[in-house]
């Protein structure tokens, strides 16, 4: 494998020494030294090395460094990167409002309404093209190195931009986002990768820009949009202006600015200490926000380290800590699930699969800022989902960045990492309304709407039919089956009344129902649940979006199954109640044998039937499902068709069609107490799944009632009860309404694990009618403790435990 080049020898190869001078022909950027922060207040010259040192590193980050451009996936990456590159140079023809035909900036009545966005991404969009085009010109092996056209035409754009609509007097419309963020980002990096071509009245004047639409006052206080994933862009932008400009002070600003980001927060924005992040007030958002701020704080940080103004804030480990406490749960074997990346999921082009790749190769950049304990525990992460991603692998993904593509390919060639296995674990994310479940050979995540956590978000024309993405959203993939299952063109073709796991009224709802950015929440508190770290039990108090439906579901996560309980499913909407088992994607041709009682169905499309009191399930190569009891179950095969432009109005109207076969209870038009339960068992065969129906003592359910949901599952010495109300079930009593888990061990303890989902109680006592010999750990919140034939635990005030479970541990006997 030949060397590969490093950048700036390679550019100056490319062009010689009129590299350095800008378009007037003068010496681009004098010599000489600014000011930096030091000890104290203080100052110290800053060298032109040292911003020069900078600007290089930045070229590293977006470039990529240490890969062969004849070597892949890099071949084809930098081939795609060309072609792309190519067509835009191609068409472009700068005119009056537009470098593009048919793409215009010039907003007719520019203010801040929807249409006005339009044309301000457009500008944005003008920016990342002139970018694309730049990296084109720096990288080897995209067929455009070093080309003097390509080179002039991005120039020539970067001029036309800044003359016609980006500039100090233009006063600004549209998205705020595309003017303080996106615009500064594209142009920014440009002028980095192209600055032996820029003038110093070029860089000056783009300078001045960026100062005008990102004053210093953006960074005055941490609210509004200046907060997460935001601030951190924000402070990419201005410390990249900083860079260019020579401007200590910019620079200063905006590293310093990234401060608040790292703590820890318990409303709004930002990451919770239970490895929540919000972003939007109240949207759930690691695969979407949570990502750029990981990308953008991850690049900064190595950006900075060793300068001088490298980020020491002490907050940066809590930063760390996120890797593992936040970002982790939700990725499985090369996904990132999609009930963490909201809008996202609208959006073509793009999928769980491939929303992962940037993240997975962020872990490893941040890493090398972690402990030499931390970095190795993420490399070896990492290659495992690089590993196991059989659907999608990421280094398959053509619009995988340089960067990135090198920090995974290195990771895979290095065979010194050996992959880690997915934990067995249950992580459970109050401050969101989520939780995870997972096993070796499958996963699963729970998606829910409280009072404080929205339905799901709609805006900028995307995600207009997630409304009932909340609503109780069961989602879950095999470790060598399923991956694909909302990643094949799912979100535009799937019926958004039937997502597996949710209760929902089929009463017509308006594409974007709750209005641009409503972000509606249900009120609805009792959201949450209790968790020993392995298994648990979770519930949803759910009401809804625009309904009068409500009813109260719990999960219990056991070792190979999740038993699913609803009851109290009430409403008045005039319209039919469904909860739906599963609903699982096909593919464009795929046709899974549907068992039912040990009869096999007909797999031809269309076909429909309802079993009366359906003891089993079974869909071949998925997963069995048991339904204790009997119940009433419809099943479905359709081929259904969509398109992204009717969930996205940037999507393509082309027409898409897939396969579902999906399985349902029908509670009826207006019910008034309805309930289901049914145990979800991914990857078992119909003969495990048999086995499990026909087997009465393995589970006992305890109470499915309005007021409290139990079980008790023997073999695992686990008893769950999520008490909607005060009252007894079997040997366990609440005072208040809490989420409860026991679980006696071999060893002789057992483990008491509480929590007040509702975040309402003032006081609670928990009693267990069980034998306790004595009380080995317990948290602050336990004001009192009694043992003896039975176990008696007093908590204090819960409300400011935000929902968080608290253990106890005893020992019996």
């Amino acid at each position: 494998m030949p060397s590969p080049w490093r950048r700036r020898t390679f550019l100056h190869a490319a062009g010689g020494g009129a590299l350095a001078l800008g378009l007037t022909g003068t010496l681009a950027h004098p010599s000489g030294a600014s000011e930096v922060p030091g000890a104290e207040g203080t100052f110290t010259s800053a060298s032109d090395a040292e911003f020069d040192a900078l600007r290089g590193t930045w070229r590293d980050l977006i470039l990529g460094t240490g890969f062969s451009p004849t070597a892949e996936p890099y071949r084809t990456i930098l081939s795609g990167l060309g072609t792309t590159a190519a067509g835009y140079r191609a068409t472009m023809a700068p005119a009056s409002g537009s470098l593009w035909p048919g793409r215009s900036w010039a907003d007719p009545e520019p203010d801040l309404d929807a249409e006005s966005y339009a044309f301000s991404a457009t500008m944005n969009d003008s920016y990342n093209r002139l970018r694309t085009m730049a990296e084109a010109y720096s990288q080897p092996g995209t067929g455009l190195t070093g080309d003097a056209g390509l080179r002039d035409a991005v120039l020539t754009g970067l001029d036309h931009l800044h003359s016609e609509v980006y500039n100090e007097n233009t006063t600004r419309y549209g998205n705020w986002y595309n003017w303080q963020i996106g615009a500064p980002q594209a142009l920014m990096d440009t002028c980095v990768l192209m600055y032996d071509h820029l003038s110093a009245t070029q860089i000056a004047a783009y300078c001045r820009a960026v100062d005008a639409f990102v004053p210093d006052s953006v960074f005055a206080s941490y609210t509004g949009t200046s907060t997460g994933a935001n601030r951190v862009d924000l402070c990419r932008g201005v410390i990249l202006r900083g860079i260019v400009g020579k401007d200590t002070g910019k620079i200063t600003l905006a590293s310093r600015a990234l401060a608040p980001v790292f703590p820890y927060v318990t409303s709004g924005d930002g990451f919770y200490d239970d490895g929540s992040f919000v972003q939007h007030r109240n949207v759930p958002y690691i695969g979407g926000y949570g990502a750029v701020l990981h990308d953008g704080v991850g690049r900064l940080l190595a950006l900075l380290r060793g300068s001088s103004w490298e980020v020491k804030d002490t907050g940066t480990q809590l930063f760390l800590d996120t890797i593992e406490k936040a970002v982790a749960p939700f990725i499985y074997n090369g996904l990132i699930m999609d009930n963490v990346s909201s809008r996202g999921i609208s959006r073509i082009g793009t999928n769980e699969h491939q929303r992962a790749h940037g993240l997975m190769a962020t872990i490893l950049l941040v890493g090398q800022g972690a402990s030499p304990e931390e970095n190795a525990r993420w490399r070896a992460m990492v290659k495992g989902w690089l590993q196991r991603d059989y659907y999608y692998p990421a280094l398959k993904n053509p619009g995988l960045s340089l960067i990135r593509a090198s920090l995974l390919q290195a990771l895979r060639d290095d065979t010194a990492v050996k992959a880690a296995p997915e934990p067995v674990e249950h992580r459970l994310f109050p401050n969101m309304a989520r939780a995870t479940h997972r096993r070796r050979d499958w996963a699963a995540s729970l998606s829910m709407a409280s009072n404080r956590i929205a339905h799901y978000e709609f805006g900028n024309g995307e995600h207009a039919r997630g409304y009932h993405t909340g609503a109780g959203w069961l989602s879950w993939w095999g470790s060598d089956f399923g991956l694909e299952q909302y990643s094949d063109a799912y979100w535009p073709t799937v019926d958004p009344y039937r997502l597996p796991g949710i209760t929902a009224s089929r009463k017509p709802l308006a594409d974007g129902e709750g209005g641009n950015w409503g972000q509606p929440m249900p009120d609805a508190a009792w959201v949450g649940g209790s968790t020993d770290g392995e298994y648990a039990a979770v519930g949803q108090h759910l009401k809804g979006l625009s309904s009068t439906m409500s009813a109260k579901k719990s999960w219990f996560c056991l070792d190979d199954s999740i038993v699913c309980l609803g009851a109290g499913i009430t409403s008045t909407d005039g319209h039919a109640v469904e909860t739906t088992v599963d609903n699982r994607a096909l593919g464009a041709a795929g046709a899974p044998v549907l068992t039912v009682d040990g009869r096999p169905q007909p797999v031809t499309q269309g076909w429909t039937a309802t079993f009366e009191d359906a003891e089993w399930a079974h869909i071949a190569g998925q997963a069995g499902y048991v339904f204790p009891g009997g119940a009433r179950l419809a099943a479905v095969r359709e081929e259904r068709t969509g398109s992204w432009r009717d969930i996205n109005t940037g999507g393509s109207p082309d027409p898409i069609t897939r396969r579902y076969l999906t399985l349902f209870t029908d509670h009826g038009i207006d019910p008034t107490d309805g309930d289901y339960a049914y145990v979800l068992l991914p990857g078992a065969s119909a003969g495990t799944t048999a086995h499990r129906a026909h087997d009465r003592g393995w589970l006992r359910i305890l109470a499915n009632t309005g007021a409290q949901q139990g079980v008790r599952v023997p073999r695992l010495g686990l008893t769950a009860v999520n008490f909607w109300a005060a009252g007894t079930v079997d040997r366990l009593r609440a005072s208040a309404p809490a989420s409860v888990l026991v679980r006696e061990h071999r060893n002789g303890t057992a483990t008491v694990v509480v929590s007040d989902p509702a975040r309402q109680a003032t006081s609670l006592d928990i009693d267990w009618n069980r034998r306790v010999g004595k009380v080995l750990s317990k948290p602050a919140t336990v004001t009192a403790a009694t043992t003896g034939p039975s176990l008696k635990l007093t908590f204090g005030d819960l409300t400011g435990q935000a929902g968080a479970p608290q253990r106890v541990t005893v020992r019996l006997g």
